[in-house]
């Protein structure tokens, strides 16, 4: 059955009469939807508007991953082949053998070694395997190959741009090292050397580029040289993370902006780069392999680095993937080590990293917020009563101990706090807004865990707590000469500084009033908007160069703020430039850890160009514009609110555990024209909203008219609003606004 609840609140006047919408619809339908994917056409006995037939489903075309896991270069980069090298495109299968040669010196010409650089296309990690034809010396050693890995052509040089001995597991200087054997044989690159602690390679790499050249280091002589002639008939990489082929995806976003198609599926080709297996000699070499989390399925922060699962990264990754792919062990496995080693003060450690004792102070609250959406997209109900002890002992024992009685906010220097970094080792101090609207969300999410669990005591609590919280941030931290909240202290007064990170957490968490969202969004879009995304800072007054750099992890808030909001063409505008920029620069496809001045990678060659928590895009619209987001445990209780902005129409999946939830709607702006249809599976209770630009607009659902009481947000704007209904069944419902719709599925 299907209840019908609509939700009165502030009632807009009409722009058009019902007489000329008659007249509209019969004059000018046809003509404003014949371009729609899923046209909306007058059918000619009634005068009545219905929707035809569905074109198929062509989302698979924007699928990144490769087709098996055996991958082979993509191209030669031509311009960087120098030396002698005969056909240097024998380095693609089935292109003929490479020879490098080299001899030497005899005059005062340069001495260049024989290289060719590989370009697989866009970013991949694995192991690279080498098909020799052979070598041949004639002086003593063998001939060396050398190779270095890079994401980009700007950071490939004769070292990889990232290697674990920069990290200290020092066995190479940055080079995969290769004594070539005179008989032909297959190398891969395994981690360790030939050689006792001589020819060494690191192993597995993440990267785009690999140059190939005949070289050797002078410390690893007597085995190999930089002379004489090597033959490689092929190469390819042992791809290792996720392989998510199409066949692998229980859900997925298509729309009318191939834009935004591409960079979802690029979104989640970047998570699953990410998803791996946790292995000792591919990870972190600081002291960050514990055995209680060898050998389980991860989600790593990057692809090269960082290769150890910090859950802050979790916060934006995990949803990337939940929505996609159904492997939640990879995050689960990361959660429960995590809980597994909270401190006795209820600290629970950011990572594995050196013996889980890195002190941050935000990342336990990420790893309540991270263990909700677990519980709320996985329906992950063992792990939650499992762990619920740990979330006690997080917000209230380790949080209390860090906030000031005066205020009530955590402040940064109480207690242990005082040399503990964040996300972005952030040099904050006192009642720092992110922390502590971090801290309300955290609270929120564990007091609906606590309902859930028929815990009413701890709920009451929480929920108490983070009000007071939320009073105390609006009470304490508001600058109300800008508009926007504070971020921290600067000695015994605010800094005049504003994070893009507390105010945008500000509207997610609702802390900040319906008089101060747009403010605040108004503030970020004018103090922080960049080419390439907006900067987490608005000067430089905290750290240099802040108000330059950019993180899509901290960006993600800010798009969900304005969507949350109803901004959806800001929401929309951000994440164009934001995922335009990385999508058309180097690398490609894959999405960056920063962005630094003038759209750069912000640590230059260190910089993560394949990092999990980038993907923000895929829950971004998933949530908002296909309009999914789950209220209750794995979807049992959900919500479908469409913030379309200037997108025209959108279709897609969204697995929960029972089941798909697949929503497929479009509208006319112009005409204030809206359809939408779904299906749920049994069992699930779902509320779904439809917008309409006014109170005197006709809605239907399953061609039965319906109240029209339109429903807003407190601090959502625009001109119209929402009509809700609650639907608690599995069949495939439609609702229409503005038109009387006949589609009815069973």
């Amino acid at each position: 059955m299907f209840l019908l609840q609509p939700l009165v609140a502030r009632i807009w006047d009409a722009t058009v009469g019902g007489a000329a919408m008659v007249f509209l619809r019969s004059l000018l339908l046809f003509h404003s939807f014949t371009c729609l994917r899923n046209a909306i056409d007058a059918t000619p006995d009634d005068g009545q508007i219905q929707l035809a037939s569905e074109a198929p489903d062509d989302w698979q075309k924007y699928v990144r991953s490769p087709s098996n896991r055996i991958v082979y270069p993509a191209r030669i980069v031509a311009n960087y082949t120098q030396g002698n090298v005969t056909n240097p495109h024998g380095l693609l299968t089935c292109k003929g053998s490479t020879l490098f040669t080299r001899t030497p010196r005899t005059t005062s010409a340069p001495d260049l070694p024989p290289a060719v650089v590989a370009d697989f296309g866009q970013n991949i990690a694995g192991y690279l395997s080498i098909s020799f034809g052979g070598s041949y010396n004639s002086t003593p050693g063998r001939p060396g190959i050398r190779l270095a890995f890079s994401e980009t052509l700007e950071y490939l040089g004769d070292v990889s741009d990232f290697s674990r001995g920069y990290n200290g597991d020092a066995i190479t200087p940055g080079s995969d090292q290769i004594a070539v054997a005179a008989k032909p044989y297959t190398w891969t690159d395994d981690h360790g050397c030939q050689y006792g602690s001589q020819v060494c390679a690191d192993g597995l790499h993440g990267f785009r580029y690999v140059k190939v050249y005949l070289d050797a280091l002078e410390s690893d002589a007597p085995h190999t040289t930089s002379y004489g002639e090597v033959s490689i008939k092929s190469m390819s990489l042992n791809f290792t993370p996720y392989l998510g082929t199409p066949d692998t995806f229980s859900g997925w976003f298509e729309s009318s902006d191939d834009q935004l198609n591409q960079w979802w599926f690029d979104g989640v080709y970047t998570t699953d780069l990410c998803t791996d297996t946790f292995r000792v000699n591919d990870t972190d070499s600081r002291n960050s392999a514990s055995p209680s989390i060898v050998g389980k399925l991860v989600l790593h922060d990057g692809a090269k680095r960082d290769r150890d699962p910090y859950v802050g990264d979790l916060a934006v990754s995990s949803r990337t993937s939940y929505l996609s792919h159904n492997v939640p062990q990879a995050s689960r496995n990361v959660l429960a080590d995590l809980a597994d080693h909270q401190r006795s003060d209820g600290w629970i450690p950011p990572a594995s990293i050196n013996g889980y004792t890195l002190p941050l102070v935000d990342y336990p609250l990420w790893w309540v917020v991270c263990s909700y959406d677990l519980f709320m997209y996985a329906g992950d109900t063992a792990y939650i009563q499992q762990y619920y002890p740990n979330i006690i002992k997080v917000l209230d024992t380790f949080y209390p101990s860090i906030t000031d009685p005066r205020t009530q906010l955590l402040s940064k220097g109480f207690g242990v706090s005082g040399g503990y970094g964040d996300y972005a080792f952030i040099g904050r101090t006192g009642p720092v807004t992110y922390y502590n609207a971090l801290y309300v969300l955290a609270l929120q999410n564990a007091a609906t865990i606590a309902k859930f669990l028929s815990k009413e005591g701890d709920a009451i609590r929480w929920t108490a707590r983070a009000q007071t919280v939320s009073a105390a941030i609006n009470f304490y931290n508001f600058d109300s000469g800008v508009g926007a909240f504070y971020d921290g202290t600067c000695g015994d007064s605010y800094c005049n500084s504003h994070a893009q990170d507390g105010n945008s957490l500000s509207i997610v968490a609702g802390v900040a009033n319906s008089s101060r969202v747009n403010s605040v969004l108004s503030y970020l879009s004018k103090a922080n908007a960049r080419p390439y995304g907006n900067a987490f800072y608005d000067n430089d007054i905290v750290g240099g160069g802040y108000s330059q750099r950019v993180y899509a992890f901290i960006s993600y808030f800010e798009i969900e703020a304005r969507f949350i909001t109803g901004l959806a063409d800001s929401a929309l505008e951000e994440i164009r430039r934001l995922y335009g920029w990385m999508s058309t620069h180097d690398p490609e496809i894959t999405q960056w850890e920063g962005i630094g001045p003038n759209g750069q990678p912000y640590e230059a060659d260190y910089t993560s160009m394949a990092h999990g928590w980038a993907t923000g895009i895929v829950p971004a619209l998933t949530n908002y514009i296909l309009g999914v987001i789950p209220s209750g445990p794995g979807f049992s209780v959900y919500t479908i609110k469409p913030v379309p902005g200037d997108v025209e129409w959108a279709k897609g999946v969204v697995p929960t555990p029972n089941g798909p939830i697949t929503v497929n709607w479009q509208q006319n702006r112009a005409l204030g024209l809206f359809y939408l249809t779904t299906t749920a599976p049994t069992g699930s209770q779902g509320t779904v909203y439809v917008p309409v630009s006014n109170s005197s607009v006709a809605v239907y659902l399953d061609s039965k008219l319906v109240p029209n009481s339109i429903n807003k947000r407190d601090g959502e704007f625009g001109s119209g609003g929402y009509v809700c209904v609650s639907i608690e069944d599995s069949l495939t419902h439609t609702i229409s606004v503005g038109y009387k719709s006949w589609s009815l599925k069973k």
